[in-house]
């Protein structure tokens, strides 16, 4: 071994091979991690991609707004004599410019949006969406259950056209409601609705009022004390299908408090997840929606509704409900449209062409002081309403 020098430091050239062995090690280990970074940072890149090509636009309807006027009839032009005197030439007006072609919106899609029972087929929830996604907008509209419809049975509710007609017949039923052809439809039941919600986590809400009802043959219980609380799938549904106690009590505007309900939970829902950035389980949750639900939309489809949701700002998810009044017919509780804020609240909401919807591209019944009126000009008579007075359960 060599001694020291004589100010005690060993030979300079005693650890030099070590020395070189550590910086080679530390060298190597670097490299590792840098390629290891660079191998999660190209994987995400092609994560990102995919996703991209995965994410498709839904096909748009090529169809005009609704043309519900009925033609006037043809007449028979009367032969006009020959003048007895050549006939001065009149000057020719100058030609109105020509008016703007409909066209649709660019970047905008309509969705249908129902949510049925487990057992039977009551649409209790009917909401119908505009996504526009140059504007970063989302404009949903909720229809409510008992809303006065133009079908051939006696119980004229929108709520019944499922169970009779099925998927195309509630499609065909709104169409004639809001004027124009609906993109696509997602027809959800509730055991859909909770598993996403369980999926994502859950839900921080403020359950409005004390909630205590109890129907076995929908296997649904419903038992929520009021107050902020973390919600899963369970007390989610719970809390948007729920309409009145056991006793009768419950929102005093009955309907209407269950959708107002509705619309300040799927906002928090929408903020909730909009402040996340993202749902990690999404590629889980379309498979389940795909694999449970009733819709012609595509996973690429959802996918591509999910990357444009969350461009979105929470302020701009925005919840109405149809102006209507409520009214008895025969005994029976309907809600009827007023048609003219109805009018509005599509073109500003709804409407994905550039000219408005008039009540000319509805078909549409309502009641009032003067009876039943129709949009098309063929009212149902009174006597094809069912009578409620008549019935005994």
């Amino acid at each position: 071994m060599k001694r020291p020098d004589s100010k005690g430091r060993a030979d300079r050239n005693e650890f030099p091979a070590e020395l070189k062995k550590q910086k080679h090690k530390r060298s190597k280990g670097a490299r590792a991690a840098l390629i290891v970074l660079i191998s999660l940072l190209f994987l995400v890149c092609i994560g990102i991609v995919a996703y991209a090509i995965w994410a498709t636009p839904p096909d748009v309807s090529d169809s005009d707004l609704k043309d519900r006027s009925t033609p006037a009839p043809t007449e028979i032009p009367e032969e006009t004599p020959a003048p007895s005197f050549t006939p001065e030439p009149e000057a020719t007006p100058t030609p109105e410019p020509t008016a703007e072609p409909l066209r649709r919106r660019e970047d905008t899609y309509t969705l249908l949006v129902v949510g049925r029972d487990r057992v039977g087929l009551n649409t209790d929830t009917i909401m119908v969406a505009r996504l526009d996604c140059a504007a970063e907008t989302l404009d949903v509209v909720s229809i409510p259950r008992d809303t006065l419809v133009d079908v051939p049975w006696a119980v004229k509710k929108i709520n019944s056209i499922y169970g009779t007609l099925g998927t195309e017949g509630l499609l065909e039923g709104v169409e004639d409601l809001v004027g124009f052809d609906i993109d696509n439809y997602v027809i959800v039941n509730t055991f859909v609705f909770r598993d996403v919600i369980d999926y994502i986590g859950g839900v921080y809400f403020d359950v409005p009022i004390y909630m205590n009802y109890d129907d076995p043959l929908q296997d649904l219980y419903i038992h929520m004390s009021p107050g902020y609380q973390l919600l899963n799938g369970d007390r989610a549904e719970q809390v948007v299908r729920f309409r009145q106690n056991n006793d009768g009590s419950g929102y005093p505007t009955g309907d209407l408090g269950r959708i107002e309900t509705q619309h300040a939970f799927f906002r928090e829902l929408a903020k909730q997840v909009l402040s996340l950035g993202n749902i990690a389980n999404l590629p889980q949750i379309i498979n389940l929606v795909l694999d449970n639900t009733d819709t012609d939309l595509t996973s690429g489809n959802m996918a591509f509704y999910a990357q444009e949701f969350f461009k979105l700002s929470s302020d701009n998810v925005r919840f109405y409900t149809m102006p209507h009044e409520n009214v008895y017919i025969r005994g029976g509780s309907y809600v009827s449209i007023q048609l003219e804020p109805w009018l509005e609240m599509i073109n500003e909401s709804l409407n994905p062409f550039n000219m408005d919807v008039t009540e000319e591209n509805l078909s549409v019944i309502t009641y009032g002081e003067q009876g039943i009126y129709s949009t098309t000009g063929n009212p149902p008579g009174m006597g094809s309403f069912f009578d409620y007075y008549s019935y005994v359960e």
